[in-house]
């Protein structure tokens, strides 16, 4: 069995197990978290989630990150003058583009048929690196997880510490963490 197909066996025996319906937002979300490497096989195995998710008696709605920036950049009025000075858009980056992504987001969450049984697998979260932090979006949309949000992560997870494709610095989520590593699934 590959990398991918343990993963999806480790998040099927996390989301078939009862649903804890009081948690917070965060508490919600878990991180599928895999080599960064494997990231193409992760966006062709994608349906293997969703199957093991409507396996153990749950919905399922995906959300893809990676033409969020894209879309963001190419609403923006004065874009040509961004790519002649990018540091300019360092401003609209920290506050603007975060909006703008989480707000994408929000929309898949808020979606007149997700219900509190309901996955949100999102995923293309490397496409946000260098124009915002993953934690950032993560922390505009707690609000507005009804289910489950799924969160596959191109990184490293240690000591309670995600690291989005071996960056130097991380961050403490309380986000539920699924890896390779058999000590550090928790149910």
């Amino acid at each position: 069995m590959g990398r991918i197909e343990d993963l999806s066996s480790r998040y099927y025996d996390h989301i078939s197990a009862p649903w804890q319906r009081n948690l917070a937002g965060a508490q919600k979300t878990i991180f599928v978290v895999y080599d960064k490497d494997d990231e193409r096989k992760l966006r062709a195995r994608l349906e293997e989630f969703e199957t093991r998710t409507v396996e153990a008696g749950h919905l399922w709605k995906s959300f893809d990150f990676t033409p969020v920036f894209a879309k963001w950049m190419s609403s923006m009025d004065y874009r040509e003058s961004y790519f002649e000075e990018p540091d300019d858009l360092s401003m609209k980056l920290q506050i603007e583009f975060v909006r703008y992504a989480a707000e994408e987001l929000r929309k898949v969450l808020n979606a007149a048929d997700v219900t509190e049984n309901t996955v949100i697998g999102a995923y293309g979260v490397a496409s946000l690196f260098g124009f915002t932090k993953v934690s950032l979006v993560l922390k505009e949309v707690e609000q507005s997880i009804k289910g489950r949000l799924i969160l596959f992560f191109p990184g490293d997870y240690e000591n309670n510490n995600y690291r989005l494709l071996d960056a130097r610095d991380g961050w403490n989520y309380l986000a539920v963490p699924i890896t390779l590593h058999s000590g550090e699934t928790l149910k």
